[in-house]
């Protein structure tokens, strides 16, 4: 008997976990959506040149749902802010912070926004052994299920990305002549 009462704790509790990850997950996508639309206005708007008071809104707006994001993302561990992810949101938030201060300066305002969306870009698609690294603890620390974590031990040199380039070449090179062979034009 009381190992079925045990198990059905441990169902529960796996129960409790899913529902949490579901709901953090739905946040997550929430905030992150309404993010990269409050992104897209506010770089649009200011390339062409929108006045101020139809800006701050989408500038406010990218800036909670970025805090908003990096807190569902470090969730309870502070560990997420001295890793490379981190600290390129840090840095995003930082440059879209110095916006209202370079309002008389339109050059600027563009320059800043768009090295956000470079940041935005690399951060997203950087190797999880930098996106993982811990400027604290100089090493990697990957996070359970994060992006990329399952290539961290076998992630590719440049040797084993020739090899897979000179695969694909040899490959194209064989469908190439198998078309001609099928359609001699």
């Amino acid at each position: 008997m009381p190992q079925a009462r045990m198990a059905k704790s441990s169902l529960d509790r796996a129960r409790e976990r899913l529902r949490l990850l579901a709901g953090a997950r739905a946040w997550n996508i929430a905030f992150r959506t309404a993010h990269i639309a409050a992104a897209g206005i506010l770089l649009g708007g200011h390339a062409f040149n929108l006045p101020r008071e139809r800006l701050l809104p989408s500038l406010w707006l990218t800036i909670g749902t970025g805090i908003g994001l990096g807190l569902l993302e470090a969730g309870p561990r502070l560990l997420w802010f001295h890793q490379g992810r981190g600290l390129m949101t840090l840095a995003k938030l930082g440059l879209l912070s110095a916006v209202p201060f370079l309002w008389d300066h339109w050059h600027l305002r563009i320059a800043v926004l768009l090295t956000v969306v470079a940041l935005a870009s690399v951060g997203s698609h950087m190797s999880a052994r930098f996106r993982y690294y811990s400027v604290i603890y100089r090493e990697v620390i990957p996070c359970r299920g994060g992006p990329g974590t399952s290539q961290l031990d076998d992630e590719p040199n440049q040797d084993s990305i020739a090899e897979s380039l000179k695969h694909t070449d040899e490959h194209e090179q064989a469908g190439r002549v198998g078309r001609a062979e099928r359609d001699p034009r």
